[in-house]
């Protein structure tokens, strides 16, 4: 080794130098090619490291066959390499995340077992006096992110005579978490809701549809119209997936403050949060071994509350933060499902269920996607409120009510709506 050329001694240590990011490049495209084909975490990882090993061995020999050197100084330099990658993965993908246990369920929730397997937990008011026909159903946003106890104007709209109710989603909340996440799919939703219909022995209900749920309302007036009542759509987020893909219907992140923006950016470069979602890319079963629905979910929390203010009017009050909890994965897959559904739009058009849209002058959402809910759905109104972004219930509350109750009860709308 001593007398090896110079040019050598560069060549080969340039080689060497090389391994470590080669072999773990090896290592990430070992992991990510046989996830594809299984959900066994062992032996993706053990794909992963063989991957690594291989590449390290082969340089490793070059390199120190260009130094001189035998075979046992390269079957030592691999060894030490695929050690190096491992501890580097058990620190980074493989380190758990915070995973809180969960907060004890409040008073007051209940669970319905519903005949499609799923186990939702929902809050009711009851009717006061005699109760109404058509109770009303509230739907929550997201997909996965559930409110907590009953929503703003839940309380009145009992005391009018309807049976209210608000349920956390399937994979949000404290509802059924799926072992195969690809069962998250705008139909397990729409079928969830009619079964829960079902449940409550209405031929006809209200849905109250907020953001996401107003795209879930959408959906189950599509394809159940004849069992629909009346229809509120709150801030609703886009009517057809395809039409709106990503962020394109509106993006709230654009308003978060620097300290804000430098706390998403630390979660979202976590490296496990990195790992699971190029499995989610390739298969979500494989991202869900990896990462359970415990860890996601707080992490999904987080996120939530770094930009729990950002979709409110500038100066608005901070709103109050909550422990009902996220649901990640039936974020991630449902949103991707409703990019590949049919278009809903012309069974909508043939409902002519009454229907009631409200938008907050400050909401995030583009006023197209609002409008096109009145364009598309025959029998209703457009509201836009002053001094409301998208949660429209926190921003002007009394209003919100008021407008809920006229339009259930067949009166007129306050005159203070714009």
């Amino acid at each position: 080794m001593a007398h090896t050329p110079a040019r050598r001694r560069l060549v080969g240590g340039a080689v060497l130098l090389l391994s470590l990011p080669l072999a773990s490049v090896a290592a990430a495209a070992g992991f990510l090619v046989t996830a594809y084909v299984t959900t066994s975490v062992p032996v993706f990882t053990f794909a992963g490291l063989a991957s690594g090993a291989s590449v390290g061995w082969l340089l490793g020999r070059a390199g120190f066959a260009v130094l001189g050197a035998g075979r046992r100084a390269a079957v030592l330099f691999a060894g030490g390499l695929t050690a190096a990658v491992a501890v580097l993965a058990a620190v980074t993908v493989f380190r758990p995340m915070p995973s809180p246990a969960g907060a004890p369920v409040p008073p007051g929730v209940g669970f319905w077992k519903l005949p499609t397997g799923s186990r939702i937990a929902y809050v009711h008011a009851p009717a006061v006096g005699t109760a109404r026909p058509t109770p009303v159903i509230f739907l929550h946003g997201g997909p996965g992110t559930p409110a907590e106890g009953l929503p703003i104007g839940g309380r009145e709209l009992a005391e009018d005579g309807f049976d209210v109710y608000s349920y956390d989603q399937l994979g949000a909340g404290r509802s059924t978490r799926l072992q195969d996440v690809t069962g998250y799919t705008v139909a397990r939703q729409v079928a969830d809701l009619d079964a829960i219909r079902r449940t409550l022995g209405a031929d006809r209900i209200v849905i109250i549809g907020q953001s996401w749920g107003g795209s879930l309302a959408a959906q189950y007036l599509a394809a159940h119209r004849q069992h629909v009542a009346k229809a509120v759509f709150t801030s609703p987020g886009a009517l057809w997936g395809r039409e709106y893909p990503g962020s394109t219907a509106g993006e709230p992140w654009n308003r978060l403050t620097p300290a804000q923006e430098a706390r998403l950016e630390k979660l979202n470069s976590t490296p496990r949060m990195l790992a699971a979602s190029l499995l989610l890319e390739v298969n979500p079963g494989a991202a869900h071994a990896l990462v359970g629905d415990r860890e996601v979910d707080h992490w999904m929390h987080e996120v939530a509350l770094t930009g729990k203010d950002s979709t409110s009017c500038q100066g608005a009050p901070p709103t109050e933060a909550h422990h009902n909890p996220q649901g990640f994965y039936s974020n991630q897959i449902l949103r991707d499902d409703f990019e590949r559904i049919p278009d809903p739009r012309p069974n909508l058009r043939a409902a002519h269920v009454p229907s009631l849209i409200l938008r907050g002058e400050c909401d995030f959402i583009k006023p197209a996607v609002t409008d096109e809910y009145r364009r598309t759905l025959s029998n209703s109104r457009l509201v836009t409120l002053k001094d409301a972004g998208h949660a429209i219930s926190r921003g002007r509350p009394r209003l919100y009510t008021a407008l809920l109750r006229a339009f259930l009860l067949g009166r007129p709308l306050p005159a203070t709506a714009s």
